[in-house]
C-alpha cells in the first residue's frame, strides 16, 4: 500500500479503512439512540428514530451484531498500529504537556499515541461486554437459557459499557477536533506532510524512508 499520494500529502486511510470507520460510526449512532430509548421512559421517544419501539426492541441487537462485526475488522486493520511501546510510557508521563498543547516537550510518536491507543483498548473491552452481555439479555433468542441473576447482571454489564463507550467516542471526536487535521484524514484519507511530522514524527519517518527505497 502506498502513503505517498504526492509532493504535499500522506495518505493516512485508505478508502476500505474510512468505509468500516464510518460504518461502524453510523451502526454506533443508531444504537446509542435506540439503547437510550430503552434505558428509560423519558426518553422512549427517540424510539421514532428505528420506527417506534417495537421495531427498536427488534433492530437494535441486529444492528449491534452489525457493529461488532465492522469493529472487528477495524481490530484486525489496526491492531499493530496500536501495541504500546516505551515512548507511549514517556508520553504518558508528559501527559500535562499533552493537555496544555505543549507538543514540542513531547517525544516523538509513531502512527497513533498512547492516548489513541489506551481508547483502542478501552473500546474492545466495551464491545467485547456488550456483545456478551447483549446475547444474554436477547429475550427473543437466547434469555430463556440462562438464570434470571445472570440476565439482571448482564443488563446492568450492558448498561456499564454502553456508558463508557459512549463516553469514550465523545472524548474521541472531542480529541479529533481539537487536533486539527484529524477530521479531514478520515475524510478524505491523507494529510499534509507538515501535519504528518508536528504530530506523529516517527509514522512520518517511516512512510518517508519507505517511499524513498520504492524509487
Amino acid at each position: 500500500m502506498s502513503e505517498h499520494k504526492d509532493n504535499s500529502q500522506i495518505e493516512r486511510y485508505t478508502a476500505d479503512d474510512r468505509s468500516f470507520h464510518w460504518a461502524t460510526a453510523i451502526s454506533f449512532i443508531l444504537l446509542a439512540i435506540s439503547g437510550l430509548a430503552l434505558f428509560h421512559p423519558s426518553l422512549f421517544w427517540l424510539s421514532n428514530v428505528l420506527g417506534g419501539g417495537q421495531w427498536t426492541r427488534i433492530l437494535h441487537p441486529f444492528i449491534g451484531l452489525l457493529m461488532f462485526g465492522l469493529f472487528a475488522v477495524l481490530v484486525y486493520r489496526f491492531w499493530h498500529h496500536n501495541v504500546l511501546e516505551p515512548v507511549d510510557k514517556q508520553w504518558m508521563k508528559q501527559i500535562d504537556d499533552v493537555l496544555n498543547n505543549r507538543e514540542e516537550k513531547l517525544p516523538h510518536i509513531g502512527r497513533y499515541n498512547a492516548g489513541q491507543k489506551i481508547l483502542f483498548f478501552v473500546l474492545i473491552g466495551c464491545m467485547a461486554g456488550l456483545l456478551l452481555s447483549g446475547l444474554v439479555i436477547w429475550r427473543a433468542y437466547f434469555s430463556w437459557v440462562f438464570p434470571i441473576e445472570l440476565i439482571r447482571f448482564s443488563a446492568l454489564l450492558h448498561a456499564f459499557c454502553a456508558f463508557v463507550l459512549i463516553v469514550s467516542i465523545i472524548v474521541h471526536i472531542y480529541a479529533a477536533i481539537w487536533v486539527k487535521g484529524s477530521i479531514g484524514a478520515m475524510v478524505r484519507g491523507t494529510v499534509s506532510l507538515g501535519w504528518a511530522r508536528k504530530h506523529h514524527r516517527l509514522w512520518f519517518d517511516e512512510v518517508m524512508k519507505a517511499s524513498k527505497d520504492k524509487k
